[in-house]
């Protein structure tokens, strides 16, 4: 179990209006690499789900994934499908999971730091089968549950909305009470950031050479 250095400062560098931030999760906290999985379908004969590394145009079984609009089984039977091959269920979970990377020791602490002077959650795009992964990796090295760094974590395929939708901003926004001119909104997708403007979010666009680190500005024994 990692761990964690002790906070010595964090400079906050935001609007000081803001009470509550809401953060993305693949690419903002967890360090991703679509180029892994992408290689990983091509090699097992399923390049054409989506394209690109940046998963544009995606198949629409992974959308309905996305959404938990179809199960876990149901997903991979729809891969398989696409084959002219026998595949294990364990080749394409394995495959699908290898874009996940790492969650860096200094997010977390920024995290529980940010805690403790905001209302912080979390707002993911994702599926089944990546989050039994990362939330089993993150408590194996961390020794808590992922959902311990937030006052709530929301997961599209749980609440069957996703981003960009204004209706998965407007879930969280209700659910929680928050005024959406206190709340601050990061994450790597522009798409989705224009999605969390459309209902009165403040937004940070995180770009590709940026961390959350960066933004708030803070550093650690």
């Amino acid at each position: 179990m990692k761990t964690l250095p002790n906070a010595k400062t964090i400079l906050i560098m935001i609007d000081k209006h803001i009470k509550n931030i809401i953060f993305d999760f693949g690419g903002v906290i967890l360090n991703i690499n679509p180029l892994i999985t992408y290689n990983r379908f091509n090699k097992l004969g399923l390049a054409n789900l989506y394209e690109g590394i940046e998963f544009s145009n995606p198949d629409e079984a992974l959308l309905l994934y996305e959404k938990g609009l179809i199960s876990s089984n149901d997903f991979r039977e729809k891969l398989k499908e696409k084959l002219s091959h026998p595949i294990e269920d364990c080749e394409i979970d394995e495959a699908w999971n290898a874009m996940l990377l790492d969650i860096p020791i200094e997010r977390v602490v920024l995290l529980n730091k940010l805690k403790t002077k905001y209302n912080t959650y979390l707002l993911s795009n994702t599926n089944e089968i990546h989050y039994i992964a990362y939330t089993n990796l993150f408590k194996q090295n961390f020794g808590y549950p992922l959902s311990n760094l937030f006052n709530e974590a929301y997961f599209s395929f749980m609440l069957h909305l996703n981003k960009p939708n204004k209706e998965i901003y407007q879930y969280v926004i209700n659910q929680n009470s928050l005024v959406a001119e206190e709340t601050l909104f990061i994450d790597d997708s522009i798409v989705n950031i224009e999605g969390a403007k459309a209902v009165g979010l403040k937004t940070h666009h995180l770009t590709a050479n940026e961390t959350i680190n960066d933004y708030f500005n803070h550093s650690i024994n």
